[in-house]
């Protein structure tokens, strides 16, 4: 049996729930874009944000910890903009020596690293957390009728179904390989030399694109005998409520006031 890896979204009975799919996805894309235009050390403003994030988190009857645990994962991609530390000019708050290299870091160096952190840190909740409410045919639906460019549609959605296509394949391989493999005596070592062992990855992985491929068309041909001609069909067609309008108009005037906090503040 094939387990559901990827697919994050959490079944609930919340109003964040029941919001049409498209108003989700532009708030989401607002939110972003919010964070982005915010000054540097707007502290206040990034607090009102994280406080909008835990409300919605309240409303979508998730816990604290859900969001939070999960935002970590884009803090390593932030680090990518450590260097501002040392290239932006201003006073001096330390100074590190790598060897004969002495590298300064300035006050405001630190506060566009930091606000860089917090925005990448806010905009991944947020992701986080559309994923958590929204299926994905859903989501795919809300694209097309945004007018996202179909082909694009389409790339991201067989991208995502061939992943459990992949997964599904390389778990076979696995069973396969280890109900042919005999288990080594306590303390002895499984497996050849290191060449012996890329080998056999090598072959592994050589399989698992022929299957996938054979996989994928097979998928694809039932596809298309189900009626697939190019974009995805809902059973449930999505239609903008009046709730929907009145929570658009309220997360608006939320990012407004954000941005009043920001750049006044």
């Amino acid at each position: 049996m094939r387990v559901n890896t990827f697919d994050r979204y959490e079944e609930r009975a919340s109003p964040i729930h029941r919001l049409d799919p498209r108003v989700k996805v532009v708030v989401t894309v607002l939110f972003i874009v919010s964070n982005v235009l915010l000054p540097d050390g707007a502290w206040w403003a990034f607090l009102l944000a994280y406080g909008l994030l835990l409300l919605l988190n309240r409303l979508a009857q998730f816990r604290f910890s859900y969001l939070f645990k999960r935002s970590f994962i884009a803090l390593p991609f932030a680090l990518a903009a450590v260097t501002v530390l040392f290239t932006l000019p201003g006073n001096a708050v330390a100074i590190c020596s790598l060897g004969s290299l002495n590298l300064t870091v300035s006050d405001v160096g630190l506060v566009r690293f930091a606000s860089i952190l917090l925005r990448s840190w806010l905009s991944v909740q947020a992701a986080i957390l559309l994923t958590a409410v929204t299926q994905f045919p859903d989501l795919m639906h809300a694209l097309h009728h945004l007018r996202v460019p179909a082909l694009l549609v389409a790339i991201i959605s067989f991208m995502y179904r061939y992943l459990f296509v992949l997964a599904d394949e390389a778990i076979r391989l696995l069973r396969a390989r280890e109900s042919r493999s005999a288990r080594p005596a306590a303390g002895g070592r499984l497996g050849g030399t290191v060449w012996w062992r890329a080998r056999v990855t090598g072959n592994m992985v050589g399989q698992l694109f022929v299957r996938s491929y054979e996989r994928s068309e097979r998928v694809y041909s039932a596809m298309l005998a189900r009626g697939y001609r190019g974009q995805l069909l809902v059973m449930h067609p999505h239609r903008i409520a009046r709730t929907d309008w009145g929570a658009t108009a309220v997360f608006l005037l939320a990012l407004l006031f954000i941005q009043v906090v920001g750049w006044l503040g």
